[in-house]
């Protein structure tokens, strides 16, 4: 908790004009564009980058050091932007990302795009926790919903439309023109930011960063996602080099909660986690980000490989989920903010998406024409936009002021450390079916098949094919199966969450 000092430096932003706050938010929602964008775009124009610079062994750390530095950043932005202010906190955060995505652009070499990556990821970790942290500079919890839909359509409708760009920009120009096209978003964006959100008043205090605990952090972090992308491919799941990972991991994180538990001032101040709002809410999030990157990581290949569909029209499934989470987060959002009450619709979501997950699980065991697959996929996104914007409203309306950056940086890094998880289960999930359908000796790369879809299968014969398609049945049904008892466990979490009026005023 801040000394007096601290707190008197520590005032809420006053009420913002409606130009002011317009402009905030067109910064802020276009910062969750580049970072929406850039989970994803990149995976289309991956073959090409192999072709010109080499280097097809070490492909996949293009993807995994971009990971390992924007999760590992993510609290850290949170807890500086409570001191230094959002404003600051997104010059540092947008002019890194860009730095690296003209770097990237320009790179020669698998190894320098490799380096530059991990530092556009430096930057990256900022974006999301600071748009959605901002808007509680600017917005009170009340009326929040209603914004914090446009972020969840937004990034929706980014994440969709990443690998169709990624596809059209690196065959129209070049795959380096996919790391080009962020500089005009961000310096647009970093405009209305500078000229929207206030400025930040200086600590009275100077206050110390916890450089050994976001050391710790930092390791064990990057410890449990190289667990998660070597396990089953580098070497065995039950292998002594999982085990002694998985031994660093868990080590590095009791050091790192130890080393908060008496750090002056806390990367993550584990007090509170006393708050019963926070606490569950923070969870839930975890477990929402697994069930649903853990369940439809695959699907669109599904959509392919199973139901025959061209990549086209595969990703045209996913736009029923999109248009449900654009009419549940913008409508909900407004009337949340009329009412003051969000646990409702929190409820509801979860709800929704528990019985969508599992729906999903079963008409893939019963290899069901695509229009039943188009129902679950609306409720799905029915059920995501009502949801994902209340519970990172509930988690902030939980928290001091002061305490927003941090509060919602470690929401935003379990958040991504709960889709890590879930994408490794289904890894594991679909690799354990698929040997069991090509039997021990066969070698599927998965994510491989993934990023190829439908050209990865030209190779196989039509009796290896028939064995994927039957594996990726059954083994996507076992992934929705999990996802859904996740689901469902949130949603009794958020049943026993205690509900606490919406805040009228910024304090």
């Amino acid at each position: 908790m801040p000394d007096g000092e601290n707190q008197a430096a520590l005032q809420a932003a006053p009420a913002a004009t409606p130009v002011r706050l317009r402009t905030v938010m067109a910064g802020a929602l276009l910062a969750m564009v580049l970072a929406a964008l850039d989970q994803n775009i990149v995976n289309t124009a991956l073959p090409r980058m192999a072709a010109d610079l080499g280097g097809m062994a070490h492909l996949s750390w293009v993807v995994t050091a971009f990971m390992l530095t924007s999760t590992t950043t993510t609290p850290l932005y949170g807890k500086l932007s409570d001191t230094y202010g959002r404003r600051t906190l997104f010059f540092v955060s947008i002019g890194i990302f860009l730095a690296g995505s003209l770097l990237s652009g320009a790179a020669q070499s698998m190894a320098q795009l490799i380096l530059f990556r991990a530092l556009q990821g430096l930057g990256a970790g900022g974006l999301l926790t600071l748009a959605q942290a901002s808007v509680g500079d600017v917005v009170a919890p009340r009326d929040r919903p209603r914004y914090q839909g446009l972020f969840s359509g937004t990034f929706a409708l980014s994440s969709v439309a990443g690998p169709l760009l990624g596809g059209l920009i690196t065959q129209a120009l070049s795959w380096r023109w996919v790391f080009y096209v962020n500089l005009p978003i961000g310096l647009i964006a970093l405009a209305m930011i500078a000229s929207g959100l206030p400025r930040h008043p200086r600590p009275a205090v100077a206050r110390k960063v916890d450089v050994p605990g976001a050391v710790l952090l930092a390791l064990a972090t990057a410890s449990l996602l190289l667990l998660l992308a070597w396990g089953g491919a580098e070497f065995a799941w039950l292998s002594w080099q999982t085990a002694a990972l998985a031994g660093l991991t868990v080590g590095l994180f009791a050091a790192f909660i130890l080393r908060e538990l008496h750090a002056p001032e806390p990367l993550i101040r584990l007090a509170l986690f006393r708050n019963p709002v926070y606490a569950r809410g923070v969870t839930v999030s975890g477990m929402m980000s697994f069930a649903m990157l853990g369940s439809t990581v695959f699907l669109p290949l599904y959509f392919q490989l199973v139901l025959g569909m061209e990549p086209a029209k595969a990703g045209a499934m996913m736009l029923p989920q999109v248009a449900g989470m654009l009419i549940t987060s913008i409508i909900g959002g407004r009337i949340v903010a009329r009412l003051g009450r969000n646990r409702p619709f929190l409820l509801a979501g979860l709800g929704l998406e528990a019985v969508a997950l599992a729906s999903l699980g079963l008409f893939a065991w019963l290899a069901a024409p695509p229009l039943l697959f188009l129902v679950s996929m609306g409720m799905l996104g029915l059920g995501m936009g009502m949801g994902m914007p209340n519970l990172t409203v509930a988690v902030q309306n939980a928290v001091a002021h002061r305490e927003l950056g941090a509060a919602t940086g470690a929401m935003t890094f379990i958040r991504s450390l709960g889709g890590a998880v879930g994408v490794a289960s289904s890894g594991a999930i679909m690799t354990a079916r698929l040997a069991g359908a090509f039997g021990t000796d066969a070698k599927v790369d998965l994510h491989q098949l993934a990023e190829d879809g439908m050209r990865g299968l030209a190779s196989l014969t039509p009796a290896q094919y028939a064995a994927i398609a039957d594996g990726y049945r059954t083994a996507l049904t076992g992934c929705f199966l999990l996802s859904g008892v996740v689901m469902t466990a949130a949603f009794v979490l958020v049943f026993g969450l205690p509900e606490r009026q919406l805040r009228s005023e910024i304090e």
